[in-house]
């Protein structure tokens, strides 16, 4: 009996592996394995190029034959159901946009006319790589994307924080894309390229390498959407009412200046909140701390066109502000957040393609492939073209045409006939000319072989991601190479992290490469490859693409570096943390609050519970933080008042001794009044040399570490320590050993 068992449970053991084996089987048919296989499309036609999308002409538009390119961007726009593919995590806000004065002279675009008239926005900032789910403060690009309501029709902006791109062409955007985003095999990281594939990639296309010193740069951690700079990247076309064309680079400039996280505040501020940037933005809007970008434009003659040593139409260039200044021609306020997240930040649909007369492209072949994908991904989103009947995608102007019936649909067209010509419709709507307002595109002339191939002035790949380099402070430059520490060194490939070391690195910058590669397990490069290349006077063209015409260029660029562009004049929206506990000085805490407030900043009281606490002279005031749900990272600023009972039990705080170290390894500054410099002594960095402003009230070699025992003028020491805070950062501590934290 026991041995029937024993066979009958062997049988059903073998009969399940069988089943098991048959399931596999089954699948097999499903699986891929492209080893030593031909690209094709998914017709299984072989390809041959996918680097380049089918032109007319090396430097001329895309064409929409091109089955290869639509083939792969169509894919991409589709491969998200219904998140955004890229730019999924937003946060947006309602404004007005005012032109300082007519640009009559440069374009016939209505909004860029009358100074005395407000044209609607909505601005959505946005991280790319990360999901909706993911945190605001990861590295990465962050897209600025505004839609204008003009009374001709919408008009998108649609830009990002960084004025380049990593690629040329939009067929690369898959590949990209791809390479990027969370790996295939198991889902990981989360909103970050620090990982094999994207470097994989990067280490591939030398064309990425301006990019990629941008992305390492502390522009890619922003303090705040209110504190950072938008592009419009590619080179459009402003045309007046008389035709004649210009081309235009669009640059957005907030007037609170550019500012940063450090990299540990980042990470730290991906636990502790990972809202930052749109908790950041929802409370200055309802706190009446409005947002406000300056538009700028860079103006360029058609003539001048073939000046630079560079191509207007290359994503992956700027045009230093050396070579042509920056013309700041209006101004963009925020001063309304969204009443529904969903109906108006998630279902707002931008497209580059959105234009209005004067206003117009031109053949770069990344805006070219994003004319494409941005209307395809939108119809995906939605599953209709009828988004455009959504309340937040609908112009201010009248909308009239012939567009059909369709999911979503919202407006009830009358009449007889929706086609033109008609004549049951009396002919409407009708066609408009030129000067009834009609668009129009620009002429010019188009004349080439149908090709894929790049321009010859596409193949300088270097030579501005040097300058973005060279342009950099040293502590701008300590930055990136930390970062790259991080971001290579979480790259498993030693071949990559090679490939980006020798073939990439070095060939922007010997300093670059060698003190990045000691931080990676790299042997730094013996030579300076790019010395080398100028002192023979030629380039090698297998190692360093370089092969333009010569033109107008810069070696340095000041306009890229956040540290000399600093914005020093004013605390406005500053967030100042106030460490106490029962028996704190209220004296000065109000000077605090009645000086810093005044000036914009806000004041926020920490301590170890909520509540209320008493002061010293017996008033009360509430407590707005506890150490468990804030942390030294989302203040600016920390001030320790006095009071004998408070800091003896701050001293006692585990809590308010990490939140004054964290505080000064972040370079922030630092202030304590009479007793609350003991709290400062009592810390790791009581051996820093602790200062009183000096009687001219001026900040003295403190390191932003203010402090003053027995004080009788409360607030001329306020006015010094509001002096700190808009200098935003004290570098130098970097200098010294980094404070335990």
């Amino acid at each position: 009996m026991e041995i029937k068992k024993q066979d009958q449970n062997a049988e059903n053991s073998s009969t399940s592996k069988v089943d098991e084996q048959a399931k596999n089987n089954q699948l097999e048919h499903f699986r891929e394995d492209s080893s030593g296989q031909f690209m094709t499309t998914d017709q299984g036609v072989k390809v041959s190029d996918v680097d380049n999308s089918l032109t007319a002409g090396s430097r001329g538009p895309t064409l929409m034959e091109d089955f290869v390119f639509r083939e792969r961007i169509t894919h991409l726009d589709h491969e998200s159901i219904p998140e955004r593919v890229v730019h999924a995590r937003g946060s947006a806000a309602h404004g007005y946009f005012q032109v300082y004065e007519s640009m009559a002279e440069l374009t016939k675009a209505k909004f860029l006319q009358d100074p005395n008239i407000r044209t609607p926005v909505f601005v959505r900032f946005s991280t790319v790589v990360g999901s909706r789910g993911s945190a605001d403060t990861v590295r990465d690009v962050r897209g600025f994307a505004t839609k204008f309501y003009t009374e001709e029709g919408n008009y998108d902006l649609v830009g990002n924080n960084i004025p380049v791109f990593f690629i040329q062409d939009g067929i690369k955007f898959i590949d990209l894309v791809h390479a990027i985003k969370p790996m295939p095999d198991n889902e990981m990281p989360q909103a970050s390229a620090a990982h094999d594939t994207f470097w994989d990639f990067a280490s591939l296309m030398p064309e990425s390498a301006h990019m990629l010193l941008w992305v390492l740069s502390d522009r890619a951690i922003p303090r705040s959407f209110r504190m950072m700079e938008g592009f419009g990247v590619h080179t459009f076309r402003f045309v007046n009412a008389q035709g004649k064309g210009r081309f235009v680079k669009f640059h957005w400039r907030p007037l609170l200046g550019v500012h940063s996280l450090v990299w540990d505040e980042a990470q730290k501020l991906a636990g502790k909140d990972p809202d930052w940037l749109r908790r950041d933005l929802w409370e200055s809007i309802e706190m009446g701390h409005y947002p406000e970008f300056e538009l700028g434009v860079q103006i360029v003659e058609e003539e001048d066109e073939h000046k630079f040593d560079f191509d207007l139409l290359d994503a992956t260039k700027i045009i230093p502000e050396e070579l042509v200044p920056l013309k700041r021609v209006g101004k963009m306020v925020l001063n309304r957040n969204p009443d529904n997240f969903f109906a108006e930040t998630e279902q707002v649909a931008f497209h580059p393609g959105n234009v209005v007369p004067g206003i117009d492209f031109t053949n770069d072949p990344l805006l070219q492939g994003r004319l494409f994908s941005y209307l395809d991904t939108q119809i995906n989103r939605f599953s209709s073209k009828n988004f455009t009947e959504v309340p937040i995608n609908r112009p201010v102007c009248p909308v009239h045409n012939f567009h059909g019936a369709g999911f979503m649909k919202q407006t009830i067209n009358k009449g007889k006939a929706n086609y033109f010509p008609n004549s049951l419709g009396g002919g409407h709507p009708k066609m408009a000319s030129e000067e009834e307002g009609g668009y129009v595109h620009y002429q010019e002339k188009v004349d080439g072989v149908k090709i894929r191939q790049r321009s010859e002035s596409f193949n300088d790949h270097f030579s501005q991601a040097r300058m973005f380099w060279n342009s950099m402070t040293q502590i701008e430059k300590k930055h990136i190479i930390q970062a790259a520490h991080f971001e290579l060194g979480k790259v498993d490939s030693k071949e990559v992290r090679h490939r980006v070391i020798y073939d990439i690195f070095n060939n922007i910058s010997h300093e670059l490469a060698s003190q990045a590669a000691m931080g990676i397990g790299i042997e730094p490069p013996s030579g300076d490859l790019v010395s080398k290349v100028q002192d023979a006077g030629e380039l090698l063209k297998d190692k360093v693409e370089h092969a333009v015409t010569p033109g107008k260029s810069v070696e340095e660029s000041a306009a890229v570096s956040m540290e000399k562009n600093k914005k020093s004049d004013s605390i406005k929206s500053r967030k100042v943390a106030v460490l106490a506990d029962n028996g704190f000085n209220f004296g000065q805490v109000s000077a605090l609050k009645e000086v810093l407030t005044q000036k914009g900043a806000q004041v926020t009281i920490v301590s170890m519970f909520k509540g209320k606490l008493k002061s010293m002279e017996g008033q009360e005031i509430d407590v707005d933080k506890s150490y468990i749900t804030t942390g030294s990272i989302m203040y600016d600023a920390v001030f320790v008042p006095g009071g004998q009972a408070s800091v003896d039990s701050l001293k006692k705080q585990g809590d308010a001794l990490h939140f004054i170290n964290e505080a000064f390894k972040h370079c922030k500054p630092i202030a304590a009044l009479d007793e609350g410099v003991n709290l400062l002594s009592e810390s790791s960095i009581s051996g820093v040399e602790i200062c009183a402003p000096d009687s001219t009230n001026t900040l003295k070699k403190d390191k932003g570490v203010l402090s003053v025992r027995g004080a009788t003028d409360t607030r001329s020491f306020m006015e010094t320590f509001s002096n700190a805070i808009a200098q935003h950062r004290f570098w130098m501590r970097e200098e010294k050993d980094m404070v335990p934290a």
